[in-house]
């Protein structure tokens, strides 16, 4: 019988993260939530969090219950090349952190499409702030950003997926239902992987990253609000079409890039 890959669900605070609550834990071998997301089911594994996350809203720690912050996913997110190149949002650091540090097979995302157009509340707890929304220089375009971390990710033999049914994502990863990540199998997987590798633009992912080194855009502390005069928004911006070229034959229908302010 095939082995069963080893899935990390990834938990946002967008409303339809709460479809999981009922999932059982044995079908990931890791459950990270981001920021308030620890909320949505008390057997998450890892808390990722913001430096300004509130302490009033912090949960106990436990045995098997770990909290991280800027001191561990800093020095992840620089493996990757730093905060601006990756995007200065959580969804995207938790993911790099999570790639990096739990190395899993699979990283299922759920809760982090980052769509906040429809009615009603922008998160399952009410309404908050949409983050990867705010005018910030390294969120010029989440749909390149993501298209980033796909790519850094297999590389490292890591398959991002989306668990979403939303019509719509900012992640221009594979969609696939709970039931599939459940039933994948790892012929299934490298399978996947594979399809996802002969698809990519390789010259355009060259290109991206020749100009992220001739640009050099990378702060240790990762505190890249302190440089904001040193980095060059149009710059970053040819890199994100890169990154954007090199999925768009992944990307059904043709991926339209899209303005993070939008």
């Amino acid at each position: 019988m095939d082995a069963s890959p080893r899935v990390t669900l990834l938990i946002g605070s967008a409303p339809d993260v709460m479809r999981c609550a009922a999932w059982p834990k044995h079908a990931f071998a890791g459950i990270v939530a981001i920021n308030n997301a620890w909320r949505v089911r008390p057997d998450w594994d890892a808390l990722v969090h913001a430096g300004d996350f509130p302490p009033d809203r912090m949960p106990q720690p436990g045995p098997s219950r770990q909290i991280f912050s800027a001191a561990d996913y800093v020095p992840a997110q620089n493996t990757f090349g730093g905060f601006v190149y990756a995007g200065g949002t959580m969804s995207m650091t938790a993911a790099y952190w999570a790639v990096h540090s739990r190395r899993p097979d699979v990283l299922a995302f759920l809760g982090c499409d980052m769509i906040y157009d429809r009615p009603g509340n922008s998160h399952f707890y009410g309404t908050g702030r949409a983050d990867p929304l705010r005018d910030d220089i390294t969120l010029q375009s989440l749909e390149a950003k993501s298209a980033r971390l796909l790519i850094h990710a297999l590389r490292r033999g890591t398959l991002c997926v989306n668990l979403s049914d939303l019509p719509r994502s900012r992640l221009v990863f594979p969609k696939l239902t709970f039931e599939d990540v459940r039933n994948l199998s790892l012929s299934r997987l490298t399978a996947m992987r594979a399809e996802l590798r002969a698809g990519i633009d390789i010259g355009a992912v060259e290109a991206a990253e020749a100009l992220e080194r001739e640009f050099g855009y990378f702060y240790e502390d990762g505190m890249y609000w302190n440089h904001l005069d040193e980095i060059d928004g149009a710059k970053l911006a040819r890199v994100d079409r890169l990154w954007i070229v090199a999925v768009a034959d992944l990307v059904a229908p043709p991926l339209q890039e899209c303005n993070a302010a939008e």
